[in-house]
């Protein structure tokens, strides 16, 4: 089970050590995170196709204050047909061992990964 009690669909930081129900660990960041080695990330997959935009991603900044608008920005770019495939092999991969959606933000609330696990929790309730 994940913080919100989502069986399947967890998210932590790409510094955190890996632990053995990680299940699949994907990281969702569009740059490689500083200070990690990819021996270390111990990845399945980097899915830089489902990370906020460059744009999107330098306008929030990491700023709480903006993060409802980021929320609302980001859910828009999630909806376009290219990420769809995407978020629908992760979905279904959450019932099969789980899956960790990796962030490098230090922000453990205010993230991307957040937004998308719960974007994702939102489809897989559909």
């Amino acid at each position: 089970m994940n913080e919100r009690g989502r069986p399947g669909l967890r998210i932590k930081r790409i510094h955190d050590p890996v632990e053995p129900g990680d299940g699949l660990r994907v990281l969702v960041d569009r740059v490689w995170p500083r200070g990690v080695s990819k021996e270390e990330a111990q990845l399945d997959e980097w899915a830089k196709e489902l990370a906020p935009s460059t744009e999107l991603r330098r306008w929030f900044g990491h700023d709480p204050d903006k993060w409802g608008g980021f929320r609302q920005r980001y859910r828009a770019e999630l909806q376009s047909s290219e990420k769809e495939r995407k978020m629908e092999e992760l979905a279904r991969a959450t019932g099969s061992g789980g899956v960790t959606l990796l962030y490098a933000a230090k922000d453990r609330e205010h993230n991307n990964a957040a937004a998308l696990r719960d974007f994702l929790a939102g489809k897989m309730e559909d």
